[in-house]
């Protein structure tokens, strides 16, 4: 867990900055939101974004926060946020043309129903919006054992594997998107985009039907077909920064 919401804004920087380099990515924006906000200073670095000018121009990119916790100051300090007290696995008060981005760091683990989660922010989301999720994997290597470890209200394990299954079960297409995972971090960064199938019902979804749908990323496709299922060592998958990550020196 972050010591305090600075250090949580630091973290969530390490992409935020990758996805701010994107000038084009960048300007097409104009609604976001943040769920599960915390503090707010994700969704702050959101509402004052400008372009990256010699003299710079507000994007004024208009911010929705979710969150449990009361957190009036926010709307008061931006008039481009909104702050809506309430579980972001409920109902959100969405605008008319819905979210060009939805963003979720360090709190996707506490969903108790995360696929059914996934499906309702695909319909929140604009055709063709980015979710970003930020999580912890909870079955790590230290020092050589296996490391297991569950936080206050997370009732999941997470693994990339089991991230990328359940987003493309939710209509997210990962073939498209970017993930990052390093050896020796435990911290999972995925970045997929709204695709035109609607959600699956988890309970007869296959890992073929993903396949033919287009879901997920080529490697994990080359490994379905040859084995029927879906490995962490096959997996070669890119980053914003247009690195490749191979899974198989996990």
């Amino acid at each position: 867990m972050f010591r305090n919401p600075q250090e949580s804004h630091e973290h969530s920087l390490q992409t935020l900055d990758e996805l701010f380099r994107h000038d084009d990515f960048m300007l097409s924006i104009k609604t976001v939101i943040d769920l599960g906000c915390g503090s707010g200073r994700d969704l702050e670095w959101w509402a004052t974004r400008t372009t990256r000018d010699e003299e710079p121009v507000p994007l004024n990119i208009k911010c929705t926060g979710v969150d449990l916790i009361e957190r009036p100051t926010i709307t008061k300090q931006h008039t481009n946020i909104k702050y809506q007290q309430s579980n972001f696995e409920g109902i959100i008060q969405t605008p008319p043309d819905k979210f060009d981005v939805l963003w979720c760091h360090d709190s996707f683990q506490y969903c108790l129903n995360p696929i059914q989660t996934l499906s309702k922010w695909h319909e929140i989301a604009s055709d063709g919006a980015m979710l970003v999720i930020v999580i912890k994997q909870t079955t790590n290597i230290h020092r050589h054992d296996l490391d297991f470890a569950q936080e206050d209200g997370a009732y999941y394990h997470y693994t990339l594997i089991n991230l990328i299954h359940m987003l493309a079960v939710a209509g997210w297409d990962c073939k498209a998107g970017f993930f990052k995972k390093d050896p020796t971090d435990p911290w999972i960064h995925a970045v997929v985009y709204k695709s035109s199938h609607s959600p699956m019902d988890p309970a007869t979804a296959r890992w073929y039907d993903l396949v033919e749908k287009e879901l997920l990323p080529a490697t994990a496709d080359k490994c379905i077909n040859a084995k029927g299922y879906l490995e962490q060592k096959g997996l070669v998958l890119p980053w914003l920064d247009k690195s490749l990550m191979w899974l198989g020196q996990h």
